[in-house]
């Protein structure tokens, strides 16, 4: 078992939020991306963050958004479609949803509205 599955959420989102809003995003826009991914409301990601929820219960309480599927690309040096553990795929589509957010992608393209 890879350790990020035992890392907390919340010990990961504060990172996630400082990369968006250095690069003139907000925790917002990072919320409505997770939640997009996730089917969490605003109240169940909160929820999980106070609990300190792992990667592994995060993910496993999580409906997947049914276009998952069409996030593509490569994230740390591999490419998201081709991860073969569950888990650690669903964990790099969020790795790179954010990194879209980074690099100032537009919100229908990052939410693959079109």
């Amino acid at each position: 078992m890879h350790r990020i599955f035992n890392t907390t959420f919340a010990s990961v989102y504060p990172l996630y939020v400082t990369k968006v809003e250095k690069k003139g995003r907000t925790a917002a826009e990072l919320d409505a991306v997770i939640e997009w991914l996730t089917g969490f409301d605003d109240t169940r990601l909160r929820r999980h963050i106070a609990e300190q929820t792992t990667f592994e219960d995060f993910f496993a309480d999580a409906t997947l958004n049914p276009n998952a599927s069409a996030i593509t690309g490569v994230v740390c040096g591999v490419r998201v479609e081709q991860i073969e553990d569950p888990l650690m795929q669903q964990i790099r589509y969020l790795d790179k949803l954010v990194d879209e957010l980074a690099r100032g992608k537009a919100m229908e393209k990052i939410l693959r509205a079109g």
